[in-house]
């Protein structure tokens, strides 16, 4: 296993000196955070706008680094057997629960963000369960473009398969916890989130934006996206140093009726752990120091 490690870590530091690669990483900085075996598990105090009332939650960010195959945009189960087809990356998985009523939500996001190769995440899903029904979307980075597919309950949205050639909103958190000189600001165009998508049902397309970052106090930056023709404001804080830690985020939307209804999440606690490990009765009090 140690030279397995040795191996990996050889081939990650040749992939950074590539000259298409990401010039934003400090292998040395990065490796030390990142390469541990262990996530990063952040715990967030939610509050989730819905049905024009502001529910109360928990929002989780788990942040790891792994490998995975170019081709199939799938976890490798052999990365060190699979040569030129392995891709490490930056996964964000981030989960939101709340409750509307008597009905709980759910809701799942994955983002796969290349860690050395100067490309758009390769792969992103989003899902959503509730009582009334199931929705499923997946964004494949292929030929320049993202192959959407949509699945949901509802008639109107149906099996969906398009296409989009657009950076995606949900590529951000991953961004700029690999560097926050890698978002890009100004004019663009951009993919809204497929969690935000899924709640307000407006046709996914790339959409004009205005990106900017700003100072936020001490030690902390702020980078917003304004969404010039969907009444969508995005903003994310996080500490301005390596491993630039994402602290809150909040999205504001202005209804039809001009009334901004906000979402924001605070971060409570975070942990470093190989919680993939941790799955038997004995850890359950481990969630307790979560805060969770």
């Amino acid at each position: 296993m140690k030279n397995l490690f040795i191996l990996g870590l050889v081939i990650i530091i040749m992939s950074s000196c590539d000259s298409t690669g990401r010039k934003a990483i400090v292998e040395k900085q990065f490796a030390s955070h990142w390469y541990q075996d262990r996530a990063e598990i952040n715990v967030f105090d939610l509050k989730q706008m819905r049905y024009g009332e502001v529910r109360e939650g928990n929002a989780v960010m788990i942040f790891v680094t792994e490998d995975i195959s170019k081709r199939k945009q799938v976890k490798l189960d052999d990365p060190a057997g699979s040569g030129k087809d392995a891709m490490k990356v930056m996964k964000l998985n981030m989960t939101r629960e709340f409750v509307t009523g008597i009905y709980p939500y759910n809701t799942m996001l994955s983002v796969f963000t290349p860690v050395y190769d100067d490309l758009n995440s390769p792969k992103i899903t989003a899902s959503m369960t509730e009582w009334c029904g199931q929705s499923f979307a997946q964004l494949n980075w292929k030929n320049n473009k993202y192959q959407a597919n949509i699945y949901s309950y509802f008639e109107a949205e149906g099996d969906q398969d398009f296409s989009i050639a657009a950076m995606s909103e949900d590529e951000i958190f991953n961004l700029i916890r690999l560097n926050p000189d890698l978002v890009p600001t100004g004019n663009k165009k951009l993919i809204p989130s497929l969690i935000f998508n899924r709640f307000t049902h407006i046709p996914l397309e790339a959409e004009s934006v205005v990106i900017s970052k700003r100072k936020a106090g001490a030690n902390q930056a702020e980078i917003e996206v304004i969404y010039e023709e969907i009444g969508r404001k995005f903003l994310v804080r996080y500490m301005d140093s390596f491993p630039y830690e994402i602290m809150s985020w909040q999205e504001t939307q202005t209804t039809k009726e001009g009334k901004e209804e906000v979402t924001s999440a605070v971060r409570k606690s975070v942990q470093m752990i190989d919680y993939w490990k941790k799955n038997g009765l004995q850890h359950e009090p481990l969630r307790k120091s979560l805060g969770l």
